[in-house]
């Protein structure tokens, strides 16, 4: 299958257009809609995303990966494989996590261009051509490259920010839940929020935090809106708040 994980967002042309060419180029081959609106002009934040994410899909997969404010400048075009995934978008750190993360990593930059590459959708001209090509069982077009090439080693393995608000206002970090020491509260917003195990465990309007489903601490309102509540959006930071 293909994967989509894009800041493209579903209103206007641009999710329906890459869609269209990977439907044109393999289409025989499932197109799964993950993340849309991943953190806009913010490979770092999406980085942790899409680690989260994307050990949910099995090898084999897909991703078409694009969350590029540095379209058309000097930054790479990358395929990336991680523990038999492979991850197709720009080489400006979205893919640091992934690559952080796995047992087995290569690189390649994509050497092909179409006939027509517009300087400002990669994403349609081509990241999906590429993938599509990647999901019939071609090989990478391009030159192996040192795994750590488009490396960001500065970044923490653990990122105390919110990464995503959902459309329900709960906040996701980029802090794995195994991380936080056991008993520990979190501060976000100016609160102190302790932990639950899920929303009925706290009573209704309270603050907490808990490990989502894909591992993530998250912060929520039981019955509201986290982001309004506390004020927090992405990029807010997140304190870890151990018992003295």
């Amino acid at each position: 299958m293909i994967v989509l994980f894009t800041d493209f967002g579903l209103a206007g042309p641009y999710t329906g257009q890459v869609k269209a060419v990977l439907h044109r180029e393999a289409p025989s081959v499932p197109v799964v809609d993950l993340f849309a609106d991943a953190p806009m002009r913010n490979p770092k934040a999406a980085a942790y995303l899409l680690a989260a994410y994307a050990p949910w899909f099995p090898p084999g997969t897909v991703f078409l990966a694009v969350v590029d404010p540095g379209v058309g400048s000097d930054r790479p075009a990358l395929v990336v494989e991680a523990d038999g995934r492979r991850y197709v978008g720009p080489g400006n750190g979205l893919f640091e996590l992934v690559q952080r993360r796995a047992k087995a990593t290569r690189v390649w930059e994509i050497a092909w261009r179409p006939e027509q590459l517009s300087a400002s959708f990669h994403g349609r001209d081509l990241f999906a051509p590429t993938a599509a090509r990647l999901a019939r069982g071609e090989a990478p077009e391009g030159a192996a490259r040192d795994p750590d090439f488009t490396r960001r080693p500065e970044w923490p393995d653990d990122l105390a920010e919110i990464v995503y608000l959902d459309h329900y206002g709960n906040a996701m970090t980029g802090l794995r839940a195994s991380s936080v020491p056991e008993g520990a509260a979190l501060s976000a917003g100016g609160r102190a929020l302790g932990r639950a195990r899920t929303f009925s465990d706290v009573p209704p309007g309270e603050a907490f935090w808990y490990e989502n489903a894909n591992g993530l601490v998250e912060i929520a309102v039981n019955g509201g809106d986290a982001g309004r509540a506390l004020q927090i959006g992405i990029g807010s930071p997140v304190a870890i708040l151990t018992r003295s």
